[in-house]
């Protein structure tokens, strides 16, 4: 079926004055013109919608009941034409984020706050997971974008990434327990209280592999926590914690930050999104403000960009962590 919205709104005109001419000058058409959309729109229905008795316009059964579905189908289309004009113009809308729970906690805020303070009408749906979950998401039309960690548990073709920055990792610990050596060597770790993240996180199991490569398994008073549990279990002076700069650098005056001597634990933040579809334009904002926010994140004590190849040093392990 090929019904136009214009023999719609031409209907309806016809309809509320029941008169062809001043149905015409209504929707600013010829009555001819206006007549022949009448004739072509019954004739795609297979029904006659008018009865023209002697010069008296009146609906029949079929015009009565396509009537309220016209107005509708007419309401809805205005209502959309509104919307979509509103969202080009970033008035209204939505974006889709996903991020690791650790980036919820560092970067993601003042991210949120910058666009939101530029675009208070675009409501913002967060997705907090792990990489391998933003991922699936991603792939499923469920996010526009996500905050993610390289390597990808999953590499898929049918994403795009843009390296946004290395971070280091970094050693919390509670400001009224005794500070540890600075800087902190992984190995200074072997038989001091540690509380560690539950299984399938990202940091839980980096921390492990660099414990075990450097000979020992550590000392676990608390394991099983996402990141505000363990930042808080560190507070009470559980145990140290092994967490992203970015997320340090949020912890307050309760916490004391230790460095990781080099080679250390580094991991690559990066923006993902779907390759085969476009962001709606205010994913695309959104994009601009995470690379506006993660370059003033580039300071000599926090995040770093992306090594290239021939930067790269040997020594730097740099995997992934949530």
């Amino acid at each position: 079926m090929r019904v136009q919205l214009q023999q719609l709104a031409y209907f309806v005109a016809v309809a509320d004055t029941r008169h062809f001419t001043r149905a015409a000058e209504q929707v600013h058409v010829s009555q001819p013109s206006l007549s022949q959309q009448i004739k072509a729109l019954e004739r795609e229905l297979g029904a006659q919608l008018f009865s023209r008795a002697r010069g008296h316009i009146t609906l029949t059964d079929a015009g009565e009941a396509l009537l309220p579905l016209a107005r509708r189908i007419l309401a809805d289309a205005d209502t959309a034409r509104q919307e979509v004009q509103e969202l080009a113009q970033l008035r209204r809308g939505r974006v889709r984020l996903g991020a690791t729970p650790s980036l919820c906690t560092g970067l993601l805020p003042d991210v949120l706050r910058a666009f939101h303070d530029r675009h208070p009408g675009i409501a913002l749906l967060i997705e907090e997971g792990g990489s391998h979950d933003l991922v699936r998401e991603l792939a499923r039309g469920a996010l526009d974008l996500a905050l993610v960690v390289l390597p990808l548990p999953s590499p898929s073709p049918a994403l795009t990434t843009v390296e946004l920055f290395q971070e280091d990792l970094v050693v919390v610990s509670s400001a009224r327990a005794p500070a540890p050596r600075s800087p902190l060597r992984v190995a200074d770790l072997e038989g001091l209280p540690m509380v560690m993240f539950r299984h399938g996180y990202d940091l839980r199991d980096l921390t492990l592999a660099a414990c075990r490569a450097a000979g020992f398994e550590p000392y676990l008073t608390v394991e099983g926590g996402e990141m505000d549990a363990v930042l808080g279990f560190v507070r009470a002076g559980l145990g140290l914690g092994v967490v992203p700069a970015t997320v340090a650098a949020r912890t307050g005056p309760e916490l004391r930050v230790t460095p990781l001597a080099r080679p250390g634990l580094r991991r690559t933040v990066a923006l993902a999104h779907r390759s085969d579809v476009a962001p709606p334009r205010a994913a695309r904002v959104m994009q601009e403000v995470i690379q506006s926010a993660a370059r003033r994140a580039l300071t000599a004590n926090g995040p770093r960009p992306p090594a290239t190849a021939d930067q790269a040093d040997p020594a730097d392990p740099a995997p992934a962590a949530d």
